[in-house]
């Protein structure tokens, strides 16, 4: 059975905030998010937008994302 694309979003949803949760220092750029999860431009772009509107994460100035409930 093949996954639909909303399916597959909230997987990658629920896998990128189980990591953040488990590290709370954890800081990345969305080039280094792309890397570690082999995703494409377009997926971590939709993926971190998502993750920020929903005030799980916070954008830094220098484009770095971390947790929205960790101090800088």
């Amino acid at each position: 059975m093949q996954q639909s694309a909303a399916e597959g979003f909230s997987d990658w949803l629920r896998l990128i905030q189980a990591e953040f949760a488990e590290m709370p220092g954890l800081h990345l750029s969305k080039r280094q998010a792309q890397r570690l999860w082999n995703l494409d431009a377009r997926s971590t772009d939709v993926i971190f937008t998502a993750l920020e509107a929903s005030n799980f994460l916070r954008r830094m100035p220098n484009d770095i994302y971390i947790r929205a409930d960790v101090g800088c």
